[in-house]
């Protein structure tokens, strides 16, 4: 689990001219994770992943054969919705 999920060139947001956090991680991202690179997005375990995709928990889920892929995208937005607003907000 100990893949890195970005793939940067090392620079940081404002190197490449990015505000958003949000942006910056989905130019970064692959279009498609494994779960491995999702569970380390989510901080999580590759079972716990595994547990949430049986019970139909996560959105963007994609079973080609034996493979489990996770669409980016729809993972990031899941992640949006699911986030508390701030106290600011």
């Amino acid at each position: 689990m100990g893949a890195r999920v970005t793939r940067g060139n090392g620079l940081t947001r404002a190197d490449r001219g990015l505000d958003n956090p949000h942006e910056s991680r989905r130019t970064t991202l692959p279009v498609l994770l494994t779960v491995d690179e999702a569970a380390d997005l989510l901080r999580t375990t590759r079972r716990a992943l595994y547990a949430m995709i049986e019970r139909r928990q996560l959105p963007g889920v994609i079973r080609v054969r034996r493979r489990v892929l996770l669409r980016a995208d729809d993972l990031l937005d899941w992640l949006d919705q699911k986030r508390a607003p701030s106290p600011k907000e």
